[in-house]
């Protein structure tokens, strides 16, 4: 997790950044040339969307002051660092999924209602002003992902007053990101739409609230959980704000309530397959000089629990804790990996994938549905 690198402090939000956009998960060479491809049918690059709102002169003032930071493991140093330049992550991939939605559907029999708005590659104005708006909620969330629990505070850290001041800049930087957001979406003038994205923005905090009880290592032992109950949680932080952002692209366009839903279904699917691939990657490429470490609310642990039952999971805990009261995560991987719960995931993984494919063959056949078919095709590659 981005938010949580070379640190021991815990975020206040702890958890993968999700889909599309968080932690590296699809193979580097693959995804990029899908991004890549992607950026050219909707006109321009989107790895710098977020700049605009970052280099206005409000957040210019508060990246002068995170420069304090240096020197410190605040995780909102590797957070900044991130916008500008990052190899392993795409950040900004949400809002370039909707650009290809919007276009893939293309205009509507009702088109003639927006003949005010201009057209762009086949893409509305007011479409691509949502893209934007998806991209800084999805940007608020991480920056506010970066208030870190001080109770895990130590020298090595920093200065105390300095992860406090740290704290201070990711709650005034992500909800400066949030009133933007809030503005252009406004803006819109389309109460379906914002009812939606607010939706979305309220899905989210229900989430990040679900997975901060779950990550707490007191319910890793006492939750019993399965996998259902996984997916309606991991939908709520990591997949309702594209699956929403899908629907209303369409609904902007005036496109019909079939339409619509499809767009949302293939959001939900592409979200759910990313966030699974995700999970899997420690369990199936961890390189010999990686740290083993891994959440218990990942899904091949969750079916692994699921799989072997309560009891023989709690045994496995035990046998994995030092007597120092220390989990070896090596232990644990191996008994994890040892059962059926990374094939399983591997399989709901592909489930997803197949689905999105399923939901965006209604669209007329084009290079935008062929980009978006290439992302669900890309998930489910390990």
């Amino acid at each position: 997790m981005i938010l949580a690198a070379r640190s021991r402090l815990r975020c206040l939000s702890a958890g993968g950044l999700g889909p599309l956009g968080g932690s590296s998960c699809v193979g580097q060479s693959t995804w990029s040339k899908v991004v890549s491809e992607a950026e050219k049918i909707v006109g321009y690059p989107t790895s710098f969307w977020s700049l605009r709102c970052l280099l206005s002169d409000e957040l210019s003032n508060v990246a002068m002051q995170v420069r304090k930071l240096a020197g410190t493991r605040h995780p909102l140093l590797s957070m900044a660092r991130g916008f500008v330049y990052d190899s392993k992550n795409n950040l900004q991939m949400r809002g370039l999924v909707v650009l290809l939605m919007s276009k893939a559907a293309g205009p509507s029999h009702a088109a003639h209602d927006l003949l005010d708005q201009n057209m762009v590659s086949g893409i509305y104005s007011s479409q691509r002003n949502l893209a934007e708006i998806t991209e800084l909620v999805h940007t608020a969330f991480l920056v506010h992902r970066g208030i870190v629990d001080l109770k895990e505070w130590t020298v090595s850290d920093g200065p105390l007053k300095d992860m406090q001041f740290g704290n201070k800049m990711a709650v005034l930087g992500g909800d400066f990101m949030l009133a933007n957001a809030c503005t252009g979406l406004a803006q819109l003038n389309n109460t379906k739409v914002v009812e939606l994205i607010s939706g979305a923005i309220g899905d989210m905090v229900q989430g990040i609230y679900y997975e901060n009880s779950s990550n707490s290592e007191l319910n890793s032992l006492t939750d019993v959980v399965n996998m259902a109950t996984w997916e309606e949680q991991m939908f709520l932080s990591h997949g309702a704000l594209l699956a929403k952002s899908c629907q209303a692209a369409m609904e902007l366009a005036k496109h019909d309530k079939e339409s619509q839903r499809l767009a949302y279904e293939y959001g939900r699917h592409l979200s759910l397959g990313y966030k699974v691939n995700s999970d899997l990657q420690r369990f199936l490429k961890s390189g010999a000089g990686d740290p083993a470490v891994f959440s218990f609310s990942s899904a091949p642990v969750i079916f692994h629990r699921q799989i072997v039952g309560q009891e023989r999971w709690h045994l496995q805990l035990q046998q994995a804790t030092t007597s120092r009261n220390q989990i070896d995560y090596s232990k644990l991987l191996a008994a994890v990996t040892s059962e059926q719960g990374v094939s399983s995931a591997v399989d709901l993984c592909c489930y997803h994938g197949n689905k999105a494919l399923e939901a965006i063959q209604a669209f007329p056949s084009s290079e935008a549905r062929d980009a978006l078919q290439n992302f669900a095709s890309a998930i489910t590659k390990f």
